[in-house]
């Protein structure tokens, strides 16, 4: 019994040493391994670009957005040109109720079906006004995107960056890393240059 306790006590020792010495290999071999990475491991050259930026400062984004307040504008003026037709018309009939204008009850329902027509056909004309604006803008939205992204595509040839990314795509970037001007001066060049064509 007692060499069978002092087997088990040895084999116990032994598998203790043989377990730290395989713990220490481990270690031996992941610090190796990641001297190996951190030693290989390439540099990565980002830029940024700020995109609120580039959006105020970009003479492109500054005629849509021009383009947008005016078609703005356009609804606002219909609505309210709409609002005065149909208060206009609104208003006679309730001078003819006052006067005793409508000679049958037949005449004054024929008057609410126009009136209630003119407001319907006043709701579907702003209706499709803002459709089209909101199709006119997203258009326009797609226009100035592809805009940028291309000019940032021929623009990273002559650098060659890894990764040139939107500012609001992280929470922190070093500002040298900010080629935001650059880039805008070099699309209100290339915009200036079409638009004189």
């Amino acid at each position: 019994m007692k060499k069978l306790l002092l087997f088990a006590a040895a084999a116990l020792v032994l598998a203790s040493v043989g377990c730290n010495n395989n713990e220490d290999n481990a270690v031996k071999a992941g610090n190796d391994s990641t001297a190996a990475v951190k030693g290989s491991a390439p540099s990565i050259n980002i830029r940024y670009v700020d995109r609120d930026s580039i959006m105020s400062n970009y003479n492109l984004a500054k005629d849509y957005k021009e383009l947008y307040i005016k078609a703005l504008n356009k609804i606002e003026n219909a609505q309210r040109a709409k609002a005065a037709e149909i208060q206009k018309f609104a208003s006679q009939i309730e001078q003819k109720v006052k006067s005793n204008g409508y000679l049958s009850e037949q005449s004054y329902n024929a008057d609410m079906q126009k009136l209630n027509k003119m407001q319907q056909n006043a709701q579907n004309y702003m209706t499709q006004l803002q459709s089209e604006a909101e199709k006119d803008m997203a258009q326009r939205n797609i226009e100035l995107n592809d805009s940028v992204m291309n000019f940032i595509k021929d623009y990273n040839k002559k650098f060659n960056y890894d990764a040139i990314l939107f500012r609001d795509a992280g929470v922190y970037f070093n500002e040298a890393l900010d080629i935001t001007e650059e880039v805008t001066k070099g699309l209100n060049e290339r915009y200036n240059k079409v638009g004189k064509k």
